[in-house]
């Protein structure tokens, strides 16, 4: 039996598939809604990960979706990771998941409907593990194979976590090492060398539960998760939101192995340069190599943390306790002309 490569499929692979930032901008900004809602905490007028309605007990339903093509060629691979990218956006906001949908695309004239079983049941996987159900879904003909959640959440009002409120001297912490893309599109390019795409598996198949466990923390004042935009692209979203700037030391931030082996190989995905082009004015003068780490568009990427320093230590102590080894990549600072600099 022929081996089926899920990437040979489709045109774009996970979060690279987002439409770029400037573009995206353009389509929503005649789409903004007339109505008021005084109960909708969060929606998207700031670009957040997930929408938060206020229930009046002190609690927030958290609403979110995500979905994309295949990043990688096993399908059950690809269920686990579109399912950890989707539900990553409830922790984001610092809240737990309670459900899921399943969104499904795919060409049932040209892919086997087995395989897009193996599709659901990775993603199944993954609810399980996150201890909540995947309750149903929806399911279209497309031309590519799609598959994403839709997920609700719950999260107390009073540890919701924003992306436009970090302050001023804080310390900034990255979950997940960069270079998601890089890799993803080495393998697709059929340049990667046996054993080099496994630590990004592993990466985009790791949920970030952190988030919910840090929510508590006062200290916390602002969480993303990154995706698509990269590392750039979603600080900037919290600086501009913020209305502060920040400072990155590119010395700092933690990489997957071989990344600069297909950076030199030209393995950089088109979601970079469209990253760039969107925000690269935002960003002060950087070498080639950090650009192309930096705009990098991640899948199922870390958290993004803005801490302020006085709660750095009982931050570290609970991301321990999970394994995680984290060290500032960066602080926080007024205003300046350019929202991030790099050094």
């Amino acid at each position: 039996m022929e081996t089926i490569k899920l990437t040979e499929y489709s045109h774009g692979a996970g979060c690279g598939c987002k439409i770029a930032p400037a573009v995206l901008e353009t389509i929503l900004q005649n789409s903004r809604g007339t109505m008021t809602f005084p109960n909708l905490l969060v929606g998207n007028a700031t670009k957040d990960d997930a929408a938060a309605l206020d229930l009046g007990n002190g609690t927030a339903l958290l609403s979110t979706t995500d979905f994309f093509m295949p990043i990688v060629d096993d399908p059950y691979t690809f269920g686990k990771i579109a399912a950890t990218n989707a539900i990553s956006d409830i922790y984001a906001m610092g809240g737990k998941p309670l459900m899921a949908l399943s969104i499904l695309g795919w060409p049932i004239k040209v892919l086997p409907p087995e395989i897009a079983g193996k599709v659901i049941e990775g993603g199944r996987a993954v609810c399980e593990a996150a201890g909540i159900p995947l309750a149903g879904g929806h399911s279209i003909d497309s031309p590519e194979p799609i598959f994403g959640l839709a997920v609700s959440g719950l999260v107390e009002t009073k540890n919701l976590k924003q992306n436009n409120k970090a302050q001023e001297d804080c310390e900034i912490f990255l979950t997940k090492p960069l270079g998601i893309g890089i890799l993803t599109t080495a393998q697709k390019r059929k340049k990667i060398e046996e054993g080099h795409i496994e630590p990004a598996i592993e990466a985009m198949c790791t949920l970030n539960q952190i988030g919910s466990q840090i929510s508590a923390l006062d200290g916390v004042v602002a969480l993303t998760d990154v995706t698509g935009f990269g590392l750039l692209g979603h600080l900037g979203e919290i600086c501009d939101g913020s209305n502060i700037s920040a400072t990155i030391y590119f010395d700092r931030i933690p990489l997957l192995p071989h990344v600069h082996k297909y950076l030199a190989l030209d393995c950089i995905p088109g979601g970079s340069r469209n990253n760039f082009a969107s925000y690269g004015h935002t960003v002060s003068e950087m070498t080639e190599i950090q650009r192309n780490i930096l705009c990098d568009p991640q899948t199922s990427g870390g958290l993004l943390a803005i801490i302020k320093k006085e709660s750095v230590e009982a931050f570290l102590e609970i991301t321990q306790t999970v394994g995680l080894k984290l060290s500032s990549i960066g602080e926080t600072c007024k205003r300046k002309e350019k929202l991030i600099q790099v050094i």
